[in-house]
């Protein structure tokens, strides 16, 4: 079991940008992979960057260039730095972490961009 807490969101913006933060309440070295997804207003959860336990990424096509994912094991950590922010950034953003077969969730931060 793992408890995650995410921060850092808030009200910004456009073009502006925000670091959001996931902390673990235990060691995520033996998770396989950690990701953000953001839900968006009226729409599902999805998939904005994911970072495995080498340090390989991969974002959704409308982050790219934009949002950078970063992991941190010796602190327990994850980080999402997000520049060039853009209004249809705005959503729910949650932290997960994927350690088979089990998958964790934080309770998401609030990011608002608004135009």
């Amino acid at each position: 079991q793992v408890h995650l807490v995410e921060s850092g969101g808030g009200l910004v913006q456009a073009g502006g940008s925000l670091r959001l933060s996931c902390a673990a309440s235990r060691t995520i070295f033996s998770f396989n992979a950690m990701a953000w997804y953001c839900r968006a207003p009226g729409k599902q959860r999805e998939l904005v960057a994911s970072i495995t336990s080498t340090g390989t990424t991969n974002y959704a096509d409308s982050v790219k260039g934009r949002f950078t994912i970063s992991r941190d094991n010796a602190k327990n950590t994850m980080s999402l730095q997000m520049n060039s922010l853009k209004p249809e950034d705005t959503g729910v953003y949650y932290c997960k972490a994927e350690g088979a077969p089990y998958a964790y969730w934080g309770q998401g931060t609030q990011v608002t961009v608004s135009s």
